[in-house]
């Protein structure tokens, strides 16, 4: 909070002036020259706190930012696309009102008067439209909020309506009159009232000029439709790609427990022989196959790096791996191998030289592919403390950290034997071929036996590695569903402008019909002007695809923006679709009976 008389500009100006000497005296003695400029870069500041810090917007807890955005855009995509369906219907309401509005010229009516009365027919069906859309929203944003709140971390958002989002909706809705309303207002008060009534037929009231617009209008829905259904097939396959990565363990038939037992207030040396108390208790329940302790669990966006110095190198060139504190046990309850070397077990104690195991990806990154086994390294500690040094006596099978889009980091494993800081808290990971619910059941009366005080949670490893994906499950839900409503809003659109276009040259498609023209001719001819819009909405729809993607490649995993296989799906399905949307009204005017349609007006 700051203080009477300061002001933000002033209090972000103190800290910047500030920041050189707090970074100075806080640089960590191992970083490397080109750390040391980095950390020294930084700086602090001051930010307004209105709209406070949220790790679900901004931190890595999920960083919703971005796709929240990527849908807000999508969104407004499936707006505009609406708001061309829309103007096609104004735009054939008002050329079966040219005559109506040439007699309101007649009588005096002036340009203005009428543009006016046309939009404020548009501005009711926006107002309405934005009133059902605010109710549908509320629904749907208590939707989307559980879809990405979990038991681990639950979301909790004030969805209550307020003059913003009242203010936002009605100015979208005004947007909305504007653009759907405007155009077809204009066009139906351009011509003369003499030309309008002395207009013999259904077909001349329309206007070559009128058409042109109608199909503009089809062909950006087209054109926007594809971008959306584009943008669909990357996000669904990014996620199949991500569904089918390798993590470098068996997930299946694990069962995470998380054990707190702060109530007992239990000494710290006397913590890890408790907690393995506890562990055999949990291996002791039938039908548990094995069962381990560990500090980190796998794809639980939780984790540490810090850095280490090989013994006999100099401190200025450290290694900056990731951690994990593991049982003896771990690795094959996890099912991981141990490629080389040998796993933890009883002999590593707290009295023994420390021992860890390093993965592929460290050997690779830090020893360039040498035998890591006898090295030995220090961990960096605050001034003042020990820096034990750590023999590596295996390697181990390289598995994903915390997320499945990382690359394997290097990583390096420690064992809880040798934990000279054991916390009141402590997690078990539980292989069985049982039911996993039936399992915690089992598991949580074998603990509470043991202290009734225990506070224990379950969660199964396959739910935890779905929830690591849930930002990626909404893009694919979501742009699936809008994809799929643009679409069927493109679709209609071209459904309903074909047949406008049939009905309004009944009349000539008889008079042609009776010259002797075939039903296929009939049929190529409809069907041909509808896949001109096509042929030309799917041109600018893949323009624009190829133009926009680079905008989400950094949402995606394993596949390219311009992806050449979700480019021809996309256009292959949107095609196929609009063809038959086509065919339905170019099928009618074929059949139509010459005789009815020269008598049509």
């Amino acid at each position: 909070r700051l203080k009477p008389g300061w002001t933000l500009a002033q209090a972000d100006a103190q800290l910047k002036a500030i920041s050189n000497a707090v970074f100075q005296a806080t640089l960590p003695p191992v970083y490397t020259p080109e750390r040391v400029k980095n950390y020294l870069e930084f700086q602090l500041g001051a930010f307004p706190g209105a709209g406070g810090f949220s790790n679900m917007r901004n931190g890595y807890d999920g960083n919703y930012e971005s796709p929240l955005w990527m849908l807000l855009a999508i969104a407004g995509f499936v707006l505009l696309i609406a708001c061309a369906n829309v103007a096609n219907l104004m735009l054939a309401r008002a050329s079966a009102r040219q005559r109506e509005i040439g007699v309101r010229f007649s009588l005096g009516a002036s340009r203005a008067r009428l543009i006016r009365q046309l939009l404020a027919e548009s501005l009711l069906l926006a107002a309405v439209g934005a009133a059902l859309g605010a109710g549908l929203a509320q629904w749907l944003s208590r939707f989307l909020v559980a879809f990405i709140s979990t038991k681990d971390t639950p979301i909790f958002l004030d969805l209550g309506l307020d003059w913003r989002v009242l203010g936002f909706t009605a100015g979208v809705a005004a947007l909305t009159c504007l653009f759907f309303g405007l155009a077809p207002a204009f066009r139906a008060t351009r011509l003369s009232p003499a030309v309008v009534l002395k207009a013999a037929t259904r077909g001349m009231s329309g206007g070559r000029e009128g058409i042109a617009l109608r199909r503009t209008l089809v062909i950006s829905q087209v054109a926007l439709a594809l971008v959306l259904l584009v943008g669909a097939l990357l996000f669904s396959r990014s996620l199949a790609k991500l569904l089918a990565v390798d993590a470098g363990f068996q997930e299946t038939g694990i069962l995470e427990a998380g054990v707190d037992f702060s109530k007992l207030t239990i000494p710290p040396a006397q913590r890890q022989t408790y907690v393995l108390a506890l562990l055999e208790r949990v291996r002791a329940v039938p039908g548990v196959e094995a069962a381990a302790e560990t500090s980190i669990i796998p794809l639980s966006g939780s984790g540490w790096n810090d850095f280490i110095i090989f013994a006999g190198v100099a401190e200025r060139d450290p290694v900056h791996p990731f951690f994990s504190r593991v049982s003896p046990g771990y690795f094959s309850t996890m099912r991981i191998p141990v490629l080389a070397g040998r796993d933890f077990d009883q002999r590593d104690t707290a009295d023994s030289p420390r021992v860890a195991a390093v993965n592929e990806a460290f050997v690779k990154a830090a020893l360039h592919g040498k035998s890591p086994l006898g090295v030995r390294f220090q961990v960096q500690e605050p001034p003042g403390r020990v820096r034990p040094f750590y023999e590596i006596v295996g390697v181990i099978r390289n598995t994903k950290y915390l997320e499945l889009r990382d690359e394997f980091p290097p990583m390096i494993y420690v064992t809880t034997l040798q934990d000279d800081r054991p916390t009141q808290y402590t997690q078990f990971l539980i292989r069985s071929s049982l039911p996993l619910g039936h399992l915690a059941s089992s598991v949580k009366d074998a603990l509470l036996q043991a202290s009734p005080a225990l506070s224990i949670e379950f969660l199964p490893m396959q739910t935890q590695i779905h929830n690591s994906l849930l930002r990626d499950r909404l893009m694919a839900t979501l742009s699936g569903f809008f994809g799929s409503l643009a679409a069927v809003l493109a679709m209609v659109g071209l459904y309903g402008v074909i047949s406008y276009t049939v009905a309004r040259r009944t009349n000539e498609i008889g008079v042609r019909v009776a010259l002797g023209a075939q039903r296929f001719h009939i049929l190529n001819m409809i069907l041909g002007e509808a896949g001109l819009m096509l042929a030309a909405g799917l041109a600018l729809g893949a323009a624009l695809a190829l133009v926009l993607g680079q905008f989400v490649s950094t949402l995606l995993f394993g596949v390219q923006p311009r992806d050449p296989l979700v480019l021809s799906l996309s256009l292959a399905g949107l095609a196929a679709v609009a063809i038959l949307a086509s065919y339905l009204p170019a099928r009618r005017a074929a059949s139509l009976d010459p005789v009815s349609a020269l008598r049509d007006e």
